[in-house]
C-alpha cells in the first residue's frame, strides 16, 4: 500500500448534502509516538495491519488497537497514535450537520473510539468503495461515506435484540412485557435500543408500528380500523392522531397522496 492523499474543498451545493468528504488516503505510521493533536472535523481511520494503541479524550485515555480495527475520531478531540509496530492504514476527513444526527442514532460513537470486528470483509470493502469513489464524484462520496458509517455499526451489541423487537412491536404489550417476552430486563432493552439507534424502546415500537400502517394503507384494501388493529392500537381514532403526527397526514390522506398505489377503494 502506497502512501497518497487527496484534500477536497465542497462547495455549497454540495454541503447541502449533509454529509460531505474533505480528504481520502492511505498511509503507514511507524512505532513511535507522533504528536498529539485534535482535529477540526470527523475522521474515519481503518487499520489493515498493526497494533498499538490510541491516546483519546482530554483524560488521554490509552485504548488497545490491533488490526483489523476502525478508528473514529471526533472534532475537538484530543487523539494520538501510539503504534507499538508499523500501522498500515486508510482515513477519511468529513464533516457536515448529518454528523448530529448520526451520533445521536449510535451511528458515531464518541465514546467507542475503537471497533473490531469478527467479519471486517464489509467494512474494507465499504472503505475501499469510499477511497475510489471519492476522487470523482461529490455524491458518490456521500453515498459511500452513508454507507461506511452503516456498515461500521453492524457488529453493534444491541442490533439483534433491537431487530427482535421490531419483530413483535406490533403486539399490543407494555414496556415490561417486551422484555419478558424477549428475555431480557427493562434496562437491558432500553440498553440496547440506546447502544444500537441512539433512542428508546418506544420509538422503535412506535417507528415499526408506522412502518407496517404506511405499507398496509399503500398495498391493501383494509380499512383503517382494521389496520389500527393490526399495528396493535385497539381504538382506531387513537391510531389516526398518533398517525397524524406522526407522518403529517391523516391515514386516509396518506392512501391517497402519499404512496405510489394510490386509493383502492373509497370509504
Amino acid at each position: 500500500m502506497d502512501d497518497w492523499s487527496i484534500y477536497l474543498t465542497p462547495g455549497q451545493i454540495e454541503r447541502q448534502l449533509g454529509l460531505f468528504c474533505l480528504g481520502v488516503g492511505t498511509q503507514r505510521n511507524p512505532p513511535g509516538q507522533p504528536p498529539e493533536r485534535a482535529l477540526g472535523c470527523h475522521a474515519a481511520v481503518f487499520l489493515h495491519q498493526g497494533r498499538g494503541h490510541l491516546l483519546h479524550g482530554p483524560e488521554r485515555t490509552l485504548h488497545a488497537v490491533e488490526a483489523p480495527a476502525l478508528l473514529w475520531l471526533f472534532p475537538g478531540v484530543l487523539h494520538g497514535y501510539r503504534p507499538a509496530t508499523q500501522w498500515r492504514q486508510s482515513w477519511v476527513l468529513f464533516s457536515g450537520t448529518a454528523t448530529n444526527a448520526l451520533t445521536h442514532l449510535g451511528h458515531l460513537t464518541p465514546d467507542r473510539p475503537v471497533r473490531r470486528y469478527a467479519d471486517p470483509r464489509p467494512i474494507q470493502r465499504s472503505f475501499a468503495k469510499l477511497l475510489r469513489v471519492a476522487q470523482t464524484s461529490e455524491v458518490q462520496a456521500t453515498a459511500a461515506l452513508y454507507d461506511l458509517i452503516a456498515t461500521a455499526a453492524q457488529d453493534e451489541p444491541g442490533n439483534e435484540l433491537v431487530a427482535q423487537l421490531r419483530a413483535i412491536a406490533c403486539r399490543p404489550l407494555s414496556i415490561p412485557q417486551y422484555a419478558e417476552a424477549l428475555g431480557v430486563t427493562v434496562d437491558d432493552l432500553r440498553a440496547a435500543t440506546r447502544s444500537a439507534s441512539g433512542t428508546t424502546p418506544q420509538e422503535v415500537i412506535l417507528t415499526t408500528r408506522m412502518n407496517q400502517a404506511k405499507a398496509l394503507l399503500a398495498e391493501s384494501d383494509l380499512p383503517v380500523a382494521v389496520i389500527a388493529r393490526e399495528v396493535g392500537y385497539d381504538d382506531p381514532a387513537y391510531f389516526s392522531r398518533l398517525f397524524s403526527a406522526r407522518v403529517g397526514q391523516a391515514p386516509r390522506t396518506f392512501r391517497r397522496i402519499g404512496s405510489i398505489s394510490g386509493p383502492r377503494s373509497s370509504f
